[in-house]
């Protein structure tokens, strides 16, 4: 296989992902509103507080790095 079509079959794979996880949710949010709606609130509040913490242990790290090298 070619470099070419490897990334166009890579980004078909992409788009196909992406439009069947919206057909998903567009129909779960159809049948099934409120659930819906709150799992996807406590999906993306606990994405965002991994991120928080994410940059918080990678702070103390980078601290522990630059305390190594001085040593």
């Amino acid at each position: 296989m070619t470099d070419a079509l490897l990334a166009r079959t890579n980004i078909v794979a992409l788009l196909a992902i992406l439009a069947l996880s919206a057909a998903t949710m567009v129909w779960l949010f159809w049948h099934f509103p409120v659930i819906t709606s709150l799992v996807t609130v406590a999906i993306l509040a606990a994405l965002g507080v991994f991120a928080r913490l994410a940059r918080l242990v990678d702070s103390e790290m980078t601290d522990l790095q630059h305390h190594k090298h001085g040593v």
